[in-house]
This record gives structure tokens, sequence and C-alpha cells, in this order.
């Protein structure tokens, strides 16, 4: 689902901007937890001094406090997370409170990892906090020598601090720095720590995390029962920019429920189940014990295999254990998630690196051994092999190497030859035994290298048609004069009404217009040089000029032109703006859908926004006008102005608005609402653009009767 950024008034803009985030349960869905539309947002500008170089300038002022070893501070135990809470969980939005449950459940699955755990069970309550409860060995509770403090205590207090160190009490985890558990137990209100362990239960309570209550024995337990559980309410005076309009913690299950389902695929050993109390829903378990090879069958449910099985293996290399699970269907798209002890590594790093080598050689190996590749034949690329794929790599390892905090990464560099030999093998003596499957992948692999080399010709012709065009630039595009790309926005409107109501309102100095005419192909149903041949891709790649992130590592070197680069990028806010109708959300979809396969980066930096034009105009007797984006709003600005002289204006589309009413409540910056595009969870995404817009219709009916009901702001009329 959705939540809210507001920026701040400290810079250029005012706007209140909310955020649309690509999962699960919608591709564009978002709140107005900003300003109201009718409300205005301060606007500050930035004034530039100027400076002199005789050192005369008066732009900076000297601070006058003495500055010696007095006014140096050291902060203690936990204080150091609450000041700067950022640098150990990424920021303190929606984002931050969910990674807070990401920290707990990943040490409960470090359990697992040490095979202890079975049973993990989530609980979200109505009175906001998370219960995390497993049936690991449980927190020591016994005296750390070191530091004469109860280990339990010592771990939620401590940075640093665990079993995660040398010879401790794991081989393998995802948690390297010992901060995970300290840090949700600082950034808490409270939080609640209950271990089982020894025929006893223990208890430890803490308030912002400092101890409250010292561990006590609260009672007894079988002494073959053991675990820990974990209970915390996020503090909102932190997670200030994760709150709604009522001023509670936004969580959404849906993004508790995608980790918690990753995690079952990624460990078969475990059954985890999600019981959602705040919402009134039935519990779930998750249990899959064909693990990653399971997993890679529900990412292509949707779509065609173009073999029945998933093809897996797994081995075991001194301190590693690697799993590789694969399947090819019969679209376009690549999708390979790599995960190192359970960390999702969105970047790659080593063990993708391997996995893709291995398999564009193995292919190019068969395929010449078996004559499907003649002497005067080219190679087969990277993207021709991987065009289709659905890949999960995971790899178990006693010493990540991690880049930062967040995991993004894995650094190992003895990682990338050993999956790359391991899928040599497995992989090789797969296709073997397979000639039915091997045959299909290479046909596949022949048709993806025409289409590849037929797109390279059509991106070298839409270079020559813009470079003899306009500087460039597509005839429809009205530009803006500013020519630093952080200051500039493009909005992309529907048809020439639309258009003209658009360039008359807009600022001239940073926004520029580009009006769309019909509806964008549809990218997930076309191969990339069927979409670069349609009128308005073309249109888009001339003005966004970033290029296209379809190429990977063997891409061409010397052709830097066709590489997507987004230091090329003409506009820091590209703005989708359509009207509030089924056509309106069908372009906004479709546009979507070009983004996120073609310039996935400009999504994934926070660059793609939806407008939130209003449904509404409210005029207050001759003078006052107010707008309101839903129906609620609407009836709430009546009840306030309890008036009679009121005229109510519903808009049918953009179009129908004039330039004033468009620049007064959707582009200027100190009244609009922005919803932001971001991808959280990139499966998740990928189905909800298959059920969307593939080909298989029942996915999409299925869809469409479960979220009816939900639907606001819609014109279907």
């Amino acid at each position: 689902m959705a939540r809210t950024k507001q920026a701040t008034a400290a810079i250029a803009e005012a706007a209140a901007e909310g955020e649309v985030v690509l999962n699960g349960n919608g591709v564009a869905s978002g709140n107005g937890n900003g300003n109201g539309i009718g409300d205005p947002g301060e606007h500050q500008d930035v004034v530039t001094g100027t400076v002199d170089f005789d050192g005369s300038s008066d732009s900076v002022e000297k601070i006058k406090t003495t500055y010696d070893a007095n006014a140096l501070s050291r902060l203690e135990g936990l204080e150091a997370v609450r000041h700067r809470p950022a640098m150990y969980i990424g920021d303190t939005g929606v984002n931050g409170l969910h990674h807070l449950f990401k920290e707990i459940i990943d040490n409960s699955i470090d359990e697992v990892l040490a095979g202890f755990c079975t049973a993990i069970k989530v609980t979200l309550s109505k009175d906001f906090t998370i219960t995390v409860e497993d049936n690991g060995r449980g927190i020591p509770v016994d005296m750390n020598k070191q530091t004469g403090k109860p280990g339990v205590e010592l771990v939620m207090t401590e940075l640093h601090a665990g079993g995660k160190f040398g010879d401790g009490g794991y081989k393998t985890s995802g948690g390297l720095h010992g901060v995970g558990a300290s840090c949700v137990n600082a950034l808490s209100t409270w939080l609640e720590t209950t271990v089982r362990r020894g025929g006893k239960v223990h208890r430890i309570r803490f308030e912002r995390g400092r101890v409250s209550e010292p561990l006590k024995v609260v009672g007894k337990a079988d002494p073959e029962v053991t675990g820990t559980t974990q209970r915390w309410l996020a503090d909102d005076t932190i997670f200030t920019s994760a709150l709604t309009t009522e001023g509670k913690l936004h969580y959404q299950p849906e993004r508790l429920l995608a980790r918690i389902r990753e995690l079952s695929y990624l460990n078969r050993e475990v059954a985890i189940t999600f019981i959602d109390e705040m919402h009134g829903e039935e519990p779930v378990t998750y249990h899959h014990k064909d693990g990653i090879a399971e997993y890679v069958a529900h990412l292509n449910e949707l779509k065609d295999p173009l073999h029945a099985k998933v093809i897996y293996f797994r081995a075991k290399r001194e301190n590693a254990q690697i799993e590789i699970a694969l399947q090819y269907n019969k679209g376009y798209q690549e999708n390979i998630y790599s995960f190192a002890n359970n960390i999702n590594t969105h970047d790659g790093g080593t063990h993708l690196s391997g996995f893709k080598t291995a398999l564009t050689r193995v292919v190019n190996n068969y395929a010449r051994k078996n004559g499907f590749l003649k002497e005067k034949d080219t190679n087969f690329t990277g993207d021709d092999v991987r065009e289709g794929l659905t890949a999960v790599i995971s790899v178990r390892i006693s010493n990540p190497q991690f880049e930062g905090q967040t995991k993004n990464k894995l650094g190992n560099p003895d990682i990338e030859g050993t999956v790359n030999s391991i899928v040599g093998e497995g992989l090789t003596q797969f296709l073997e035994e397979n000639p039915a499957v091997a045959r299909a992948i290479i046909d596949k692999a022949f048709t993806a290298a025409k289409a590849r080399e037929a797109a390279r010709k059509a991106a070298d012709l839409v270079k020559r048609q813009n470079a003899l065009d306009s500087g460039g630039l597509p005839g429809k595009l009205a530009d803006c004069t500013e020519r630093d790309p952080k200051k500039c926005e493009l909005y992309l409107v529907e048809g020439d009404s639309a258009g003209g109501s658009a360039k008359q309102g807009r600022d001239r100095r940073t926004q520029a217009i580009l009006p769309l005419f019909g509806k964008i192909i549809c990218v997930e149903k076309a191969r990339v040089d069927k979409a670069l041949d349609n009128e308005a891709v073309k249109m888009l790649i001339s003005a966004v000029g970033v290029g296209l992130a379809l190429h990977s590592e063997d891409e061409d070197k010397d052709d830097a032109t066709n590489r997507f680069d987004l230091g090329r990028l003409r506009y820091d806010k590209i703005i989708i703006m359509t009207d509030a109708d089924v056509d309106g959300d069908h372009i906004r979809t479709l546009l979507l859908n070009f983004f996120y396969r073609y310039m996935r980066p400009l999504v994934e930096e926070g660059h793609v926004y939806i407008a939130q034009p209003p449904l509404y105009s409210v005029r207050i007797g001759k003078d006052e006008k107010r707008y309101a984006r839903t129906e609620a709003e609407r009836d709430q600005i009546l009840k306030e102005i309890r008036r009679k002289d009121v005229h109510i204006t519903r808009f049918k589309g953009l179009g129908e608005m004039n330039p004033e009413d468009l620049a007064d409540t959707t582009m200027n910056p100190a009244y609009r609402t922005l919803a932001q595009v971001t991808v959280e969870e990139a499966a998740e995404a990928d189905q909800m653009f298959t059920i969307l817009l593939g080909d298989k219709v029942e996915p999409r009916r299925a869809f469409i009767e479960r979220y009816a009901k939900e639907v606001k702001d819609i014109d279907a009329f």
C-alpha cells in the first residue's frame, strides 16, 4: 500500500508528498496524508548569496562559542541510535518502521540456521505492538562475565553485542554487527523480552532502550520448551514520518507478509504463522517444504512456463551452502532474486555474478556442442540467455561481507567462483539429461538475440531522428527554461486539451509538459523492439534523456549512448498527470509499467510521481474557492462553511479544468499533493504488473473481484 512523505518547507517547495508503492496490493495506490488541497503550504525561496574571493563575504557567520575538549560529547549506550536513527535503519518513515520487524524476525531465523528453531509466530496487535515468538534456544539469561549483565540485557542494550562474532553461538547468520535487536529497543517506546530457557520463564522490560524492569523469573516452563518472545511498541516521537492522519503508526500488513513469505521459502525447515489482530484477519501459516524451488514456481504461477518443472540443485563447499532454482517462462522479463543468509541482496553481488557467468557459459557451450550455434555464429549474450528467466539464488556462508548495515550487496570474492562452479556442474548435467528443455531454452535465446539486434537498430533510429528534430527533443514537448535538472519537472498529460491547460498553468521556468496521445504500448506484452517502435515510447525516451535500463554487464561498452545513465536525467521529477477515470487509471498503469520495466532505476531513486488532482471545486460566494479530492473532503468543507451561497463543480477530466484551477491544485508546489512511486518488494511488483497487464485473464478477474469494493476516487462514467 502507500505511505506519506511530507516535504519540509525548508527547501524551495513545501509540497505535501504522498507515496505510491509498487507491491502486491496495487500498482498505484496512495494516501493523502499531507496538507489538504485547499490548504496552502509554506513556500520558502532559496536565496543564493555572493561569495567574495577577498574573504569579505558575510554569508557564513562564525560560531562564537568556545571550541575545546569540553565541547566534545560522548553518547552513552543506545543514545547514538536515538540521536541518528537513520544511520542504523535507513529512515524514520514507514520503511524504517517495518525495518524494526525485519531485524527481530531475522534473529529468529538465525536460530533456524543454527538448527534449533522450527516455528515462529508473528502478531500485529490492535494496540500497534508487534510480537515475534520463536521456539529457538532462547537468548541467554545467565551473567556475562565481561560486563556483569545478564546475556539478554547485554544483547538488548549494547551495540555490537551478541553471539555472531568469532566462535559465538552461530555459524551462519544475517546479523553481523550486533546492532539489530538493540536498535529496535532504542527506537521503541517500550520493549518486552520473554525467554523460555532452563525450565523457567524470564522477562525483562525496557523503555526507550533503558531497563525499566530488571530481568526476573515470572513462571515455570517445560525444560524441553525453549524460545524467545519479543514484543515492542515503536516510538511515535521517532517515527514521525510513519504516522497516519490520526497520529497512529502506519503499519502495512502486506509488507510484513512479504518478508514472512520470503523467509518461509528460503528456510524450508520453519513454519511461520502471521496473526493480524489489528485488521481482524484470519491467521495464516507459511511452510514451504520445497524451499526456493517452490518460490520460483510461485513467482511464475501467473506466467506461462517454458518447461514444466523447476530446475533445482544445491551443494556444500567448505563454509558455504548454495541453492539455485530457475525456470524459464514465455515472457520477456528477467527476474533474478539473490539472497545471502536470508538477506535479500537487492543490488546482487558476487553470488549473482557467478550465477550469470556460469549460465551464459553453459548455454553457449551446450549450443556449440550440439550444433545449434555454428562456427560462424556469435555467442549468445547474457541478456539473450536470461530473457524470460525467473531464478532464486540463496547462499549461506559463515562470514558474509555486506556493503553497509542495509546489506544490499554481497562482496565475498570466493563466493563468485563457488557459485560459478556449482551452477556450471548442475546446469550442464540438467541440460544433458533433458534435451527437450535445453532445445526450448536455446530457441528462446535465438529469438531474444534477433529481438536484441532489432532493438539496437530501433534505438539507433530513434537517436538519429532526435538528432535531426529540435535538438533531440520531441516536437510536442513544451520544455522549461531552467537548465539545472534538479529544479526541473516533466508533466506527462493526456492529449491536447489537458496539455493545453497544463501549458498555460505551469511555471515555464521549471515545469515542462509532454502531452501523450492515446495509450502507450503495453511493454509487459511486447518485445523491446516492438516497444521502441511506439511513438509515445520514443517521445518518453527522448524527453527523459537517461536511455533504457535494459542492458547488463555484457552490453556493448562502446555504445555509451544506448546505456542507462541517471546522470543524463533532464528532470528531477517525472510527474504522471491523468484523469481520475478508468481510462486515466489505465494510462497511468501503462506508464508505470514502462518506467518499471525500461527505466527502473528512475523509480528506485524516487524520480517518478503521480499528480493528485481534485475531483471537486467548491466556490463560496464570489471570492473564495476550495478544492477536494474525495467526497469525504467535499462534505467536510461543506460542514465547515455552513453557507447557502455555495456552488460545487465536479471535474470530469483535466481538460475541463481551467489553467488557474490546474495550477492552484496540481502544479503549484506550494499547494499540490504528489504521490511518490517507490518499489518496496520487487517480486510483488513484478507479480502485480503480470496480473494487471499480462496475458492471463483469470488472475486479473480475481484481483478485480477481490478489491472492487476498495476502489476510491474513480469516475467510471
